[in-house]
Protein backbone atom coordinates (compact mmCIF):
# COMPACT_ATOMS: atom_id res chain seq x y z
CA UNK A 1 0.00 0.00 0.00
CA UNK A 2 1.32 3.42 -1.01
CA UNK A 3 0.11 6.82 0.22
CA UNK A 4 0.77 9.95 -1.88
CA UNK A 5 0.71 13.65 -1.04
CA UNK A 6 0.42 16.28 -3.80
CA UNK A 7 1.64 19.77 -2.90
CA UNK A 8 1.31 22.58 -5.49
CA UNK A 9 3.75 25.40 -4.73
CA UNK A 10 4.28 28.88 -6.10
CA UNK A 11 6.73 31.29 -4.44
CA UNK A 12 6.57 29.65 -1.01
CA UNK A 13 10.19 29.96 0.07
CA UNK A 14 9.23 31.47 3.44
CA UNK A 15 7.09 28.55 4.57
CA UNK A 16 8.05 25.44 2.59
CA UNK A 17 10.57 24.07 5.09
CA UNK A 18 8.23 24.39 8.06
CA UNK A 19 5.42 22.83 6.04
CA UNK A 20 7.63 19.90 5.07
CA UNK A 21 8.67 19.35 8.67
CA UNK A 22 5.07 19.20 9.87
CA UNK A 23 3.97 17.03 6.96
CA UNK A 24 6.69 14.43 7.44
CA UNK A 25 6.00 14.29 11.17
CA UNK A 26 2.38 13.43 10.39
CA UNK A 27 3.28 10.87 7.73
CA UNK A 28 5.67 9.13 10.09
CA UNK A 29 2.75 8.24 12.33
CA UNK A 30 0.76 6.62 9.52
CA UNK A 31 3.01 3.56 9.21
CA UNK A 32 2.31 3.45 5.45
CA UNK A 33 4.71 3.67 2.53
CA UNK A 34 4.56 7.28 1.35
CA UNK A 35 5.58 9.62 -1.42
CA UNK A 36 5.47 13.41 -1.39
CA UNK A 37 5.19 15.10 -4.77
CA UNK A 38 5.85 18.83 -4.93
CA UNK A 39 4.76 20.71 -8.05
CA UNK A 40 6.75 23.87 -8.65
CA UNK A 41 4.36 26.06 -10.62
CA UNK A 42 6.89 28.44 -12.16
CA UNK A 43 8.12 29.97 -8.90
CA UNK A 44 10.38 33.00 -9.26
CA UNK A 45 11.91 32.83 -5.77
CA UNK A 46 14.01 30.09 -4.13
CA UNK A 47 11.16 27.57 -3.84
CA UNK A 48 12.60 25.12 -6.36
CA UNK A 49 16.06 25.35 -4.80
CA UNK A 50 14.65 24.58 -1.36
CA UNK A 51 12.59 21.68 -2.69
CA UNK A 52 15.68 20.11 -4.23
CA UNK A 53 17.51 20.52 -0.95
CA UNK A 54 14.66 18.81 0.89
CA UNK A 55 14.78 15.96 -1.59
CA UNK A 56 18.52 15.48 -1.06
CA UNK A 57 18.34 15.48 2.73
CA UNK A 58 14.87 14.19 3.49
CA UNK A 59 14.66 13.40 7.23
CA UNK A 60 11.20 11.84 7.48
CA UNK A 61 9.08 9.10 5.94
CA UNK A 62 8.42 9.07 2.24
CA UNK A 63 10.72 10.23 -0.47
CA UNK A 64 10.26 13.57 -2.16
CA UNK A 65 9.50 13.95 -5.84
CA UNK A 66 9.52 17.25 -7.73
CA UNK A 67 7.67 18.26 -10.88
CA UNK A 68 9.03 21.54 -12.21
CA UNK A 69 6.55 23.02 -14.68
CA UNK A 70 7.89 25.05 -17.58
CA UNK A 71 6.06 28.19 -16.39
CA UNK A 72 3.27 29.31 -14.10
CA UNK A 73 0.13 27.49 -15.25
CA UNK A 74 -1.99 28.19 -12.17
CA UNK A 75 -2.94 26.11 -9.17
CA UNK A 76 -5.69 24.12 -10.91
CA UNK A 77 -3.25 22.88 -13.56
CA UNK A 78 -0.52 22.26 -10.96
CA UNK A 79 -2.87 19.99 -9.02
CA UNK A 80 -3.74 18.18 -12.23
CA UNK A 81 -0.06 17.60 -12.97
CA UNK A 82 0.44 16.12 -9.52
CA UNK A 83 -2.51 13.77 -9.90
CA UNK A 84 -1.15 12.63 -13.28
CA UNK A 85 2.13 11.50 -11.72
CA UNK A 86 1.18 10.02 -8.33
CA UNK A 87 1.18 6.28 -7.75
CA UNK A 88 -0.57 6.00 -4.39
CA UNK A 89 -3.60 3.93 -3.45
CA UNK A 90 -4.79 7.17 -1.87
CA UNK A 91 -3.69 10.75 -2.51
CA UNK A 92 -3.99 13.88 -0.40
CA UNK A 93 -3.91 17.33 -1.99
CA UNK A 94 -2.75 20.09 0.35
CA UNK A 95 -1.38 23.63 -0.01
CA UNK A 96 1.99 24.47 1.46
CA UNK A 97 0.95 27.73 3.17
CA UNK A 98 -0.13 25.86 6.35
CA UNK A 99 -3.64 27.26 6.28
CA UNK A 100 -4.79 23.66 5.94
CA UNK A 101 -3.27 21.61 8.78
CA UNK A 102 -1.32 18.46 7.80
CA UNK A 103 -2.30 17.06 11.20
CA UNK A 104 -5.78 16.41 9.77
CA UNK A 105 -4.46 13.82 7.31
CA UNK A 106 -4.81 10.83 9.71
CA UNK A 107 -8.52 11.66 10.02
CA UNK A 108 -8.78 11.62 6.22
CA UNK A 109 -7.01 8.25 6.11
CA UNK A 110 -9.40 6.81 8.69
CA UNK A 111 -12.42 7.66 6.55
CA UNK A 112 -10.66 6.33 3.45
CA UNK A 113 -10.14 3.00 5.20
CA UNK A 114 -13.87 3.03 5.97
CA UNK A 115 -14.57 3.02 2.23
CA UNK A 116 -14.89 6.68 1.23
CA UNK A 117 -13.38 7.70 -2.10
CA UNK A 118 -13.29 11.45 -1.42
CA UNK A 119 -12.64 12.95 2.02
CA UNK A 120 -12.61 16.74 1.98
CA UNK A 121 -11.98 19.39 4.59
CA UNK A 122 -14.85 21.75 5.32
CA UNK A 123 -13.87 25.06 6.85
CA UNK A 124 -15.82 25.99 9.95
CA UNK A 125 -13.77 29.19 10.33
CA UNK A 126 -11.71 31.22 7.87
CA UNK A 127 -9.21 33.02 10.08
CA UNK A 128 -7.02 35.65 8.50
CA UNK A 129 -9.50 36.46 5.73
CA UNK A 130 -11.17 39.83 5.33
CA UNK A 131 -14.91 40.31 5.74
CA UNK A 132 -15.44 41.10 2.00
CA UNK A 133 -13.64 37.89 1.05
CA UNK A 134 -15.75 35.83 3.43
CA UNK A 135 -18.96 37.41 2.16
CA UNK A 136 -18.05 36.90 -1.50
CA UNK A 137 -17.06 33.28 -0.80
CA UNK A 138 -20.39 32.70 0.94
CA UNK A 139 -22.27 34.25 -1.98
CA UNK A 140 -20.32 32.23 -4.55
CA UNK A 141 -20.99 28.87 -2.91
CA UNK A 142 -24.68 29.68 -2.50
CA UNK A 143 -24.90 30.73 -6.15
CA UNK A 144 -23.18 27.55 -7.35
CA UNK A 145 -25.53 25.40 -5.28
CA UNK A 146 -28.51 27.07 -6.92
CA UNK A 147 -27.41 27.21 -10.57
CA UNK A 148 -24.75 24.51 -10.86
CA UNK A 149 -25.36 21.06 -12.26
CA UNK A 150 -23.44 19.57 -9.36
CA UNK A 151 -23.84 20.64 -5.75
CA UNK A 152 -20.43 21.90 -4.63
CA UNK A 153 -20.03 21.58 -0.84
CA UNK A 154 -19.98 24.94 0.91
CA UNK A 155 -16.65 26.08 2.39
CA UNK A 156 -14.77 23.14 0.90
CA UNK A 157 -11.40 23.90 -0.64
CA UNK A 158 -8.83 21.74 -2.40
CA UNK A 159 -7.61 20.09 0.81
CA UNK A 160 -8.86 16.53 0.43
CA UNK A 161 -8.06 12.86 0.03
CA UNK A 162 -8.86 10.89 -3.13
CA UNK A 163 -8.90 7.13 -3.51
CA UNK A 164 -7.11 5.54 -6.45
CA UNK A 165 -10.30 5.26 -8.47
CA UNK A 166 -11.09 8.88 -7.67
CA UNK A 167 -7.69 9.93 -9.07
CA UNK A 168 -8.18 7.76 -12.16
CA UNK A 169 -11.60 9.32 -12.73
CA UNK A 170 -10.16 12.85 -12.55
CA UNK A 171 -7.35 11.93 -14.95
CA UNK A 172 -9.98 11.29 -17.62
CA UNK A 173 -11.19 14.91 -17.42
CA UNK A 174 -8.81 16.90 -19.63
CA UNK A 175 -10.70 20.16 -20.12
CA UNK A 176 -8.57 23.28 -20.45
CA UNK A 177 -10.60 25.51 -18.11
CA UNK A 178 -10.42 23.56 -14.89
CA UNK A 179 -12.47 24.31 -11.81
CA UNK A 180 -11.20 21.55 -9.56
CA UNK A 181 -13.73 22.03 -6.76
CA UNK A 182 -16.44 21.23 -9.27
CA UNK A 183 -14.54 18.32 -10.81
CA UNK A 184 -13.97 16.77 -7.38
CA UNK A 185 -17.73 16.78 -6.86
CA UNK A 186 -18.62 15.80 -10.43
CA UNK A 187 -16.90 12.40 -10.23
CA UNK A 188 -19.32 11.34 -7.50
CA UNK A 189 -18.47 8.20 -5.48
CA UNK A 190 -18.76 8.18 -1.70
CA UNK A 191 -17.73 11.52 -0.21
CA UNK A 192 -17.56 12.79 3.36
CA UNK A 193 -16.61 16.10 4.97
CA UNK A 194 -14.20 16.62 7.86
CA UNK A 195 -14.72 19.99 9.62
CA UNK A 196 -11.72 22.05 10.66
CA UNK A 197 -10.70 25.63 11.38
CA UNK A 198 -8.64 27.18 8.64
CA UNK A 199 -5.65 29.08 9.98
CA UNK A 200 -4.13 32.33 8.68
CA UNK A 201 -1.28 32.00 6.22
CA UNK A 202 1.91 31.20 8.15
CA UNK A 203 4.21 33.38 6.01
CA UNK A 204 4.33 35.12 2.66
CA UNK A 205 1.41 36.66 0.80
CA UNK A 206 -1.66 35.17 -0.79
CA UNK A 207 -1.47 34.64 -4.55
CA UNK A 208 -5.15 35.51 -5.00
CA UNK A 209 -6.40 39.08 -5.34
CA UNK A 210 -10.02 40.07 -5.84
CA UNK A 211 -9.69 40.30 -9.62
CA UNK A 212 -8.33 36.75 -9.79
CA UNK A 213 -11.07 35.53 -7.46
CA UNK A 214 -13.67 37.17 -9.69
CA UNK A 215 -12.27 35.42 -12.77
CA UNK A 216 -12.09 32.17 -10.79
CA UNK A 217 -15.78 32.50 -9.94
CA UNK A 218 -16.63 33.05 -13.62
CA UNK A 219 -14.58 29.95 -14.42
CA UNK A 220 -16.57 27.89 -11.95
CA UNK A 221 -19.95 29.15 -13.13
CA UNK A 222 -19.29 28.73 -16.85
CA UNK A 223 -17.71 25.29 -16.33
CA UNK A 224 -20.68 23.72 -14.60
CA UNK A 225 -23.81 25.47 -15.76
CA UNK A 226 -25.36 27.13 -18.80
CA UNK A 227 -27.72 29.14 -16.61
CA UNK A 228 -26.17 32.52 -17.60
CA UNK A 229 -27.12 31.81 -21.23
CA UNK A 230 -30.66 30.96 -20.19
CA UNK A 231 -30.85 34.09 -18.05
CA UNK A 232 -29.64 36.17 -21.02
CA UNK A 233 -32.45 34.68 -23.10
CA UNK A 234 -35.05 35.53 -20.47
CA UNK A 235 -33.72 39.05 -19.99
CA UNK A 236 -33.82 39.60 -23.76
CA UNK A 237 -37.40 38.31 -23.92
CA UNK A 238 -38.56 40.47 -21.02
CA UNK A 239 -36.79 43.52 -22.46
CA UNK A 240 -38.40 42.96 -25.87
CA UNK A 241 -41.85 42.63 -24.29
CA UNK A 242 -41.23 45.75 -22.23
CA UNK A 243 -40.12 47.70 -25.32
CA UNK A 244 -43.20 46.52 -27.22
CA UNK A 245 -45.46 47.56 -24.36
CA UNK A 246 -43.75 50.94 -24.12
CA UNK A 247 -44.25 51.43 -27.86
CA UNK A 248 -47.96 50.74 -27.53
CA UNK A 249 -48.14 53.25 -24.67
CA UNK A 250 -46.50 55.95 -26.82
CA UNK A 251 -48.97 55.25 -29.65
CA UNK A 252 -51.88 55.44 -27.19
CA UNK A 253 -50.64 58.75 -25.82
CA UNK A 254 -50.29 60.22 -29.29
CA UNK A 255 -53.58 59.05 -30.80
CA UNK A 256 -55.95 59.06 -27.83
CA UNK A 257 -54.54 61.64 -25.47
CA UNK A 258 -52.93 63.84 -28.06
CA UNK A 259 -49.62 64.11 -26.17
CA UNK A 260 -46.49 64.81 -28.20
CA UNK A 261 -44.12 61.93 -28.83
CA UNK A 262 -41.34 61.86 -26.15
CA UNK A 263 -38.22 63.48 -27.41
CA UNK A 264 -34.46 63.06 -27.33
CA UNK A 265 -33.87 62.28 -23.58
CA UNK A 266 -36.32 59.38 -23.45
CA UNK A 267 -35.01 58.05 -26.77
CA UNK A 268 -31.43 58.04 -25.45
CA UNK A 269 -32.48 56.24 -22.28
CA UNK A 270 -34.15 53.48 -24.27
CA UNK A 271 -31.22 53.12 -26.67
CA UNK A 272 -28.63 52.98 -23.88
CA UNK A 273 -30.69 50.51 -21.88
CA UNK A 274 -31.18 48.15 -24.81
CA UNK A 275 -27.55 48.56 -25.85
CA UNK A 276 -26.39 47.63 -22.36
CA UNK A 277 -28.56 44.51 -22.35
CA UNK A 278 -27.18 43.49 -25.75
CA UNK A 279 -23.56 43.98 -24.66
CA UNK A 280 -24.06 41.96 -21.47
CA UNK A 281 -25.69 39.15 -23.43
CA UNK A 282 -22.92 39.22 -26.03
CA UNK A 283 -20.32 39.09 -23.26
CA UNK A 284 -21.96 36.02 -21.69
CA UNK A 285 -22.02 34.24 -25.05
CA UNK A 286 -18.41 35.29 -25.60
CA UNK A 287 -17.32 33.65 -22.35
CA UNK A 288 -18.74 30.31 -23.46
CA UNK A 289 -17.49 30.73 -27.03
CA UNK A 290 -13.98 31.49 -25.78
CA UNK A 291 -13.95 28.30 -23.75
CA UNK A 292 -15.09 26.31 -26.77
CA UNK A 293 -12.26 27.89 -28.78
CA UNK A 294 -9.67 26.90 -26.15
CA UNK A 295 -10.96 23.32 -26.03
CA UNK A 296 -10.82 22.85 -29.80
CA UNK A 297 -7.10 23.71 -29.92
CA UNK A 298 -6.32 20.56 -27.90
CA UNK A 299 -3.16 21.99 -26.34
CA UNK A 300 -1.57 20.04 -23.49
CA UNK A 301 -2.64 21.21 -20.07
CA UNK A 302 0.96 21.80 -18.98
CA UNK A 303 4.59 21.25 -19.95
CA UNK A 304 7.18 19.79 -17.59
CA UNK A 305 10.62 21.35 -17.34
CA UNK A 306 12.02 18.51 -15.21
CA UNK A 307 10.73 15.59 -13.17
CA UNK A 308 12.50 14.00 -10.24
CA UNK A 309 10.37 11.01 -9.19
CA UNK A 310 9.61 10.03 -5.64
CA UNK A 311 9.97 6.51 -4.30
CA UNK A 312 8.15 4.68 -1.49
CA UNK A 313 9.62 3.95 1.90
CA UNK A 314 8.99 1.17 4.32
CA UNK A 315 6.28 1.68 6.92
CA UNK A 316 8.86 2.47 9.61
CA UNK A 317 9.92 5.59 7.73
CA UNK A 318 13.11 4.17 6.20
CA UNK A 319 13.75 4.50 2.51
CA UNK A 320 12.94 1.38 0.57
CA UNK A 321 15.83 -0.09 -1.44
Amino acid sequence: MLFSVVVPTYNEEQVIEEFHRRLTTVLQGLAIDTEILYINDGSTDRTLELLKALRRSHPGPGRVGIIDLSRNFGKEIAMTAGLDFVNGDATVIIDSDLQDPPELIPEFVKHWREGYDVVYGRRTAREGESVPKRLTAYGFYRLMQRVGRVSIPENAGDFRLLSRRGVEALKQLREQHRFMKGLFTWIGYQQIAVPYQRQPRRAGRTKWNYWQLWNFAIEGITSFTTTPLRVATYVGLITALGAFGYGLWIIFQKIVLGNPVPGYPSLMVVILFLGGIQLITTGIMGEYLGRMFDETKRRPLYLVNSYEPAGPTSGDGQRAP
